[in-house]
């Protein structure tokens, strides 16, 4: 089994900063892309950011400048630093992670659960 499980969310202010976690663990081989998706009420999931493993990154134009997507390779841990936040950016986030589970094995997504953030004006 794999699990992948988010931390961080919770209600800030507009101006203010979230710092969300994700931790990957259980039967992992080895994790290619990760990313951090969001869903706001009544909206589709839509990606805002991803890392590779190597390190390369892309954003969402309405992130960009604001958000900074890292990852701890050793830790299977992805981060998603959100700085500047608006209320336009309330949703619920969900870490994504494409990965092998062993050798031999193909690639596979896996979602964690969602953490709630909430931007107040």
């Amino acid at each position: 089994q794999v699990q992948l499980v988010e931390s961080g969310g919770g209600l800030v202010q507009a101006g203010g900063s979230l710092r969300l976690s994700c931790a990957a663990s259980g039967s992992i081989f080895a994790i290619n892309a990760m990313g951090w998706y969001r869903q706001a009420p009544g909206k589709q999931r839509e990606l805002v950011a991803a890392i590779t493993s190597g390190g390369s990154t892309n954003y969402a134009d309405s992130v960009k400048g604001r958000y900074t997507i890292s990852r701890d390779n050793a830790k299977n841990t992805l981060y998603l630093q959100m700085n500047s936040l608006k209320p336009e950016d309330t949703a619920v986030y969900y870490c994504n992670a494409n990965l092998v589970r062993w050798v031999g094995a193909g690639l596979t997504d896996y979602w964690g659960q969602g953490t709630q953030v909430t931007v107040s004006s």
